[in-house]
């Protein structure tokens, strides 16, 4: 008998040297491989944004409403830094390209668990922006089914044309070992034909939709167990997905077609595997074409999740109106929201507070699709005028600077 009969397969295991290789990168700039898909606020890029998730807020969209709110001008829709984000990674050495090649994690099951934003400040129109990408977090779980997981938090650090620090779009994923993802029961979609009375209540939900705009929400006037004006976002289709990309961009693959697509694949070949024709084509096919999904297990194609983060957004902004603030939102998505479906954005306030003369309100909220199921739910918290203070002073950052956020974000995470 050889050694190689005789040694543990790693392939699916969580190691310790994976866990340790993957500290190892606490801290260390990622180098993003694509450009933003918009270098500056314009008002046709947020325009274009807003309407791909069914937002024609004109603080975002009209440049003669915005200059007479207080803001002064236009400004874009908070997870508008999507779409954002020139590199502010220092050109690694080698050394740290040796440290970042690769997974850790290669060959466990990965997916989204949570993404939690912090907003400081507004991005204006002119602003350009930067963007520093880190992982600041790593631990080791167990999961439900026994297996070990390695919980991996990521920051996406954004700083306005200025400097200033503008918001953090932190994610954390779940690496979970293979055998114990393959015990996790399989979702299965039982999606039934749309009734001309569910159609109806859906086009109710959209005429019915109003805006606080101008009109100030105090923090007085909040009660705890009010519920907000709830959106409908549905039933999805794959052009509410065409329409989302023109506003969001790629993400994933680079931006461009053709020729331009051919040089991708040249480098990166992975990025497109055939089609049906056995032609190369995006990864991303999976989100509007079903018969991709299907090859890799899901029943059809789905949305993505920084679409119902934006939702959640929509609903927040909405409620709080043009003199509100939207500070925080955390939010999980625990189930697909597969094409066809309905998503129904809700929220609650559950508690006021005044802390370090911030006038606060949390609220609960989740997306809910038309089965009765909780697909993302989430928590937020807005920061409203009073009558005794009618301007939101806009929360400070924890650290002034790009390497002062690293700084602080390890420390968050950081298990003594």
């Amino acid at each position: 008998m050889n050694a190689s009969t005789t040694q543990e397969p790693t392939f699916g295991v969580l190691t310790d040297a994976a866990l340790e290789r993957s500290r190892r990168r606490l801290g260390v700039p990622l180098p993003q491989r694509n450009p933003p898909h918009n270098y500056e606020v314009t008002w046709d890029a947020v325009r274009h944004f807003a309407y791909g998730y069914g937002d024609d807020n004109p603080l975002y969209c009209d440049p003669g409403y915005a200059v007479g709110t207080r803001w002064g001008g236009l400004i874009a829709p908070p997870t508008f830094h999507y779409t954002m984000g020139e590199d502010a990674a220092p050109k690694p050495d080698a050394e740290t390209r040796a440290l970042l090649k690769g997974d850790p994690f290669a060959g466990l099951g990965s997916y989204q668990a949570v993404m939690e934003y912090e907003w400081w400040r507004p991005l204006e129109q002119g602003d350009r922006c930067r963007m520093l990408e880190t992982q600041v977090g790593v631990q080791e779980k167990k999961s439900s089914f026994g297996g070990r997981t390695a919980h991996v938090t990521r920051d996406f650090l954004y700083t306005n044309g200025a400097g200033e620090m503008h918001a953090v779009r932190r994610g954390t994923w779940i690496n979970a070992e293979r055998h114990a993802s393959r015990k996790r029961a399989k979702e299965k979609l039982e999606q039934q034909p749309y009734t001309p009375e569910q159609l109806a209540e859906i086009d109710a939900a959209y005429a019915a939709e109003t805006r606080r705009g101008a009109e100030t929400r105090y923090w007085e006037d909040v009660q705890v167990g009010e519920e907000i004006q709830s959106r409908v976002k549905g039933p999805l289709l794959t052009t509410d997905v065409v329409v989302w990309h023109v506003g969001w961009g790629m993400q994933l693959t680079p931006p461009g077609a053709f020729r331009l697509a051919h040089q991708v694949r040249a480098k990166a070949p992975g990025l497109y595997p055939v089609n049906t024709l056995s032609v190369p084509d995006t990864v991303q096919r999976l989100h509007w074409e079903p018969q991709r999904a299907q090859e890799l297990g899901l029943p059809t194609s789905y949305d993505y999740g920084a679409m119902r983060e934006t939702w959640l957004v929509h609903a927040l902004t909405d409620w709080m109106g043009d003199d509100g603030w939207l500070w925080k939102l955390r939010c999980e998505h625990r189930k697909f929201n597969y094409v066809g479906d309905t998503t129904w954005v809700r929220g609650q306030v559950v508690d006021k507070q005044e802390v370090e003369g911030r006038h606060e309100v949390h609220l609960d909220i989740r997306c809910e699709n038309q089965r009765g199921e909780v697909t993302s739910p989430g928590t937020a918290v807005v920061l409203l005028p009073t009558r005794r203070r009618p301007r939101v002073e806009l929360p400070a950052p924890p650290a002034s600077t790009l390497e002062g956020m690293v700084e602080h974000e390890i420390r968050r995470y950081r298990i003594d």
